[in-house]
């Protein structure tokens, strides 16, 4: 029965951020490069220099925020743009035409930013041609200015370019940042630069010399090799290129090293180059598309029904299933790869469509196992997927029937009877119980699409992990294939109760891919940062549950095996180490009583120290958040006596403010501790109201001058109400004042005063009238009183008597 393709509707566009832009910029250009990242979750769109604003787009499905970047005239938008495919955050990767080279990523903080900018030529004098990302490494084609050696002329400016490659490493908090530079090819043409998942293709260009033009490299980094290769002549050879150990070579000497690749031969007519997982596929002007595949090989796929009109019409290639799909103008043609075969042709609605790899967005939680790995089509009018429909009428064996022959093939392996087991035997011979209890209980409950669609997640991950399986096997995609594995298997390993067995293999695959199984876990526990900084989960308690589990206080982890709450802030540390905070805190909230082991156990944020280090070694900044963090109010105050040590007097006051009314006690320690410094010092004084609003209100104003005469320091000398210089200034009665208006209440009490020194807190708004002043007779020295005749100190004065003096 005939298959029938089928153009199915993903999104339409509207669970994108800035959709509207998203489908302007789509609907408007026709050249728009358009990239989508490999979770699925971003597409990113470029403009070509000198287009009109914004020239770059990246948009997300679902919540978040938008990057939209435009260039006034004269700064030119970048030359090409990639996604970092293998980290846990999405980060890209912009090129200019002069060399500079700019990371942007995520972090906790919603929103793009900006994390490392360096010059990919920093000796100047160049100018890139084309970029291409692959396998962690960034690869470009530069054109040189003319050396001292160089002959000038025509043939020295056509192999006046030169090929290098700049690794991308991770690097804790920033993500990734770009490594050293290699030279792979000098003195070479102008070449383009195609990147599938594990091999780059070095093609020619229209500006390529002619002698040279019908040859195209292809260079392995995983096996460090250089493959050239001449499909009109149909000639391929193999060379060893491995730019970490010194490999490089001379374009020039490795073409005359290699007999019969110079014979004369017409430039590759080719309209279109692609990617694809079996290798470079390539349209030429007459409608015929070809395969160059990995090891240098070239075979015809097909030839299209409608050849593309000159080089200037669009045109894009791809395949899924074994089927190729060639998008030329509006027309759809599907062939079959393994026979050339035209297999259907569809007619478009828009000649404005973008051909996307099988991971694009939509297809990331795709319940339909038919649709996984099908081609995705891009265009304003939404996304869609190519796929092939099921026949129709496919009759599947009853339920009965797959339990019997399920079991018969069971029962055959573990028999040592010579005879055939047959389902016949087991449906009416009672010896076999269990197949027949099994088909009784489906009989009449579970129809055979009921049982497949419960069963459909299990089956998905079962076909997906022997194709996986497979494709390592043959050493296709290493690095991919390795990272899909880990995180299934971190994926399966978090369903199960995560003790013996289970637990070491997931510390193993902890320790031998960090990355893939922090990125798994983190889909597990469906952790997302908010606005505010903290993360948040909507994973099951019993997922948290087998994560929070961990050993009884004061036993040792066997053999180095980590319980999974230290596996994971281990983990953190290396890679994340700004979510380890709010990872604990959010870990301190799943938890329930009797999740940890038996008997006692420590607390989260003690077993998250643990992970940094011994003490005194540790990060001092993560050390101060999960202590602040933990909600214990010891730990609280360890951190607080910390900050006070280390005088960041700031950082103390908003720890303390930071506790809500349910730590009443907790903040009166804090605020007794800061009260002592602000006694004995003036260090404070600048951030005396932060002091003042953590101040408790049921502290009395008594209460408060004998906490500060307890802790300032003892006079020594004489009294003097000047300070020397270079001497630490007195406590003023204006700092003090200031604290004990803020232990009064918000009006004057109309009782008796609860304390001596309250009435000082209430003074009016107007001062007393001054009393008359009288002439006041000059004294003689005889006139002068004795100290006898000098009444009771304060009785009998005025202000008149004090003179000016205080």
């Amino acid at each position: 029965m005939k298959r029938a393709g089928t153009l199915r509707l993903l999104s339409d566009l509207s669970n994108f951020t800035g959709a509207a832009r998203l489908r302007e910029l789509l609907a408007g250009d026709p050249d728009v490069l358009v990239r989508c990242s490999p979770d699925g979750r971003h597409l990113l769109l470029l403009r070509s220099p000198g287009s009109p604003a914004p020239q770059l787009l990246v948009s997300m499905r679902g919540p978040g925020l938008t990057l939209e970047r435009a260039w006034p005239e004269g700064h030119p938008s970048p030359l090409d743009a990639f996604f970092v495919p293998w980290l846990a955050r999405p980060a890209l990767i912009l090129v200019w035409e002069s060399g500079l080279a700019e990371v942007w990523g995520t972090g906790m903080e919603p929103g793009w930013k900006l994390l490392q900018s360096t010059e990919l030529c920093p000796d100047g004098g160049a100018r890139l041609l084309a970029v291409a990302a692959t396998r962690g490494r960034l690869v470009w084609c530069e054109e040189r200015q003319l050396g001292v050696e160089d002959q000038p002329g025509q043939l020295s400016m056509a192999f006046s370019h030169r090929v290098c490659v700049k690794t991308l490493e991770t690097s804790g908090e920033v993500g990734t940042k770009l490594g050293r530079t290699h030279i792979l090819l000098h003195h070479c043409p102008p070449f383009g630069l195609i990147a599938s998942r594990k091999d780059l293709f070095l093609v020619p260009t229209t500006t390529t010399w002619p002698g040279v033009a019908h040859v195209l490299l292809i260079w392995n980094p995983s096996k460090s090799k250089v493959i050239v290769v001449a499909p009109s002549l149909g000639l391929s050879h193999s060379k060893s290129l491995n730019p970490r150990q010194g490999d490089t070579w001379d374009f020039r000497t490795l073409l005359r090293g290699l007999p019969g690749f110079l014979s004369p031969r017409e430039p590759l007519a080719v309209h279109t180059w692609a990617p694809s997982s079996h290798g470079l596929l390539l349209l030429d002007l007459k409608g015929k598309v070809s395969l160059v595949q990995c090891h240098g090989g070239t075979r015809t796929v097909g030839i299209l029904q409608e050849a593309p009109v000159g080089l200037k019409g669009s045109a894009a290639l791809g395949t899924f299933h074994g089927t190729l799909a060639c998008v030329l103008g509006s027309t759809l043609e599907l062939l079959d790869m393994s026979s050339g075969q035209l297999l259907e042709r569809k007619v478009l609605s828009t000649d404005k469509v973008h051909l996307l790899e099988p991971s694009a967005p939509g297809m990331k939680n795709e319940e339909d196992m038919e649709m996984q790995g099908a081609l995705c089509l891009l265009s304003a009018l939404g996304l869609f997927c190519v796929g092939w429909e099921a026949p129709q009428g496919l009759e599947l064996p009853s339920d009965k029937d797959m339990v019997f022959e399920e079991a018969c093939g069971y029962y055959q392996r573990r028999s040592l009877r010579g005879t055939q087991l047959t389902p016949e035997e087991l449906r009416h011979n009672s010896m076999f119980r269990a197949p027949q209890a099994l088909a009784s209980i489906l009989q009449g409950h579970l129809p055979p699409s009921a049982l497949l669609t419960t069963l459909r997640a299990e089956l998905r991950d079962y076909r997906s992990l022997e194709q996986l399986k497979a494709q390592l096997v043959a050493g296709d995609e290493e690095e991919a294939g390795w990272t899909e594995l880990a995180e299934h298997e971190v994926a399966r390993l978090l369903r199960t109760q995560l003790t013996g067995d289970h637990l070491v293999q997931f510390n193993t695959i902890f320790q031998a891919l960090p990355t893939a199984a922090w990125s798994a876990t983190l889909q597990a526990l469906q952790l997302q940062p908010d606005r505010t900084g903290r993360l948040r989960s909507q994973a099951p308690p019993d997922v948290w549950k087998k994560i929070l589990r961990g050993p009884t206080a004061g036993k040792e982890h066997p053999n180095g095996i980590l319980p999974p709450f230290e596996l994971l802030c281990q983990c953190l540390c290396q890679l994340e180490p700004p979510w380890l905070p709010p990872f604990v805190e959010l870990a301190q909230q799943q938890g329930g009583p009797g999740w940890a082991a038996e008997g006692p156990s420590l607390p989260l944020y003690r077993r998250a120290l643990a992970m940094l280090g011994e003490e005194g070694k540790r990060p001092e900044a993560l050390e101060l958040e999960l202590l602040l963090g933990s909600g214990r109010p010891k730990a609280v105050l360890q951190a607080v006596r910390q900050l006070i040590e280390k005088e960041q007097w700031e950082k103390a006051l908003q720890a303390g403010l930071a506790l809500d009314s349910s730590s009443p006690l907790l903040r009166s320690e804090i605020f007794k501790l800061l009260l002592a410094e602000f006694a004995r010092h003036r260090r404070l004084d600048a951030h005396l109201p932060l002091l003042c609003r953590l101040c408790p209100p049921e502290v009395a104003p008594d209460e408060l001058l004998l906490l500060l005469r307890t802790h300032l320091p003892d006079d020594v000398g004489t009294a003097n109400p000047f300070p020397e210089p270079g001497a630490e200034p007195p406590l003023t009665v204006g700092l003090v004042r200031a604290l004990l208006e803020q232990t009064g209440a918000q009006g004057r009490p109309s009782g008796p005063p609860q304390s001596k020194y309250e009435d000082i807190l209430w003074d009016p708004d107007t001062p007393p009238p001054t009393p008359p002043r009288g002439p006041i007779a000059t004294l003689q020295a005889s006139d002068h009183p004795g100290p006898e005749a000098w009444v009771p100190s304060g009785q009998g004065l005025c202000a008149t008597d004090m003179g000016g003096h205080l």
